[in-house]
């Protein structure tokens, strides 16, 4: 495939009956899954921040080094249980785009 440094954004909307504190919770298990997948080079997450209306509740962006790595990510047992646990259940919505990085940025 490629040797291009790529970058992962997914975004989610919940589902209205998702529990109170499940955007904290899962910046907590996103947190806790980084260091178990060493492809990631980096990962930034959270909630919604509210400013505008008409937007997601909660994103996640990261990069690797080629989509190899990205693959890697996406098919890691730990990603997968993180997204049965965290993800599947509650989400309404979800949009994702992997892009390649421009060399420099």
């Amino acid at each position: 495939m490629s040797a291009q440094r790529i970058r992962h954004i997914v975004l989610f909307n919940w589902k209205s009956d998702t529990p109170a504190g499940h955007a904290e919770r899962t910046t907590v298990a996103l947190a806790e899954l980084r260091p178990k997948i060493p492809q990631i080079r980096s990962y930034h997450y959270g909630a919604n921040l509210g400013v505008n209306p008409g937007t997601y509740d909660f994103a996640v962006t990261a990069e690797f080094d080629s989509v190899e790595d990205y693959l890697v990510y996406r098919d890691h047992p730990d990603h997968k249980a993180f997204i049965e646990e965290y993800t599947a259940p509650y989400i309404d919505t979800r949009a994702s785009i992997q892009f390649p990085v421009p060399s420099g940025s």
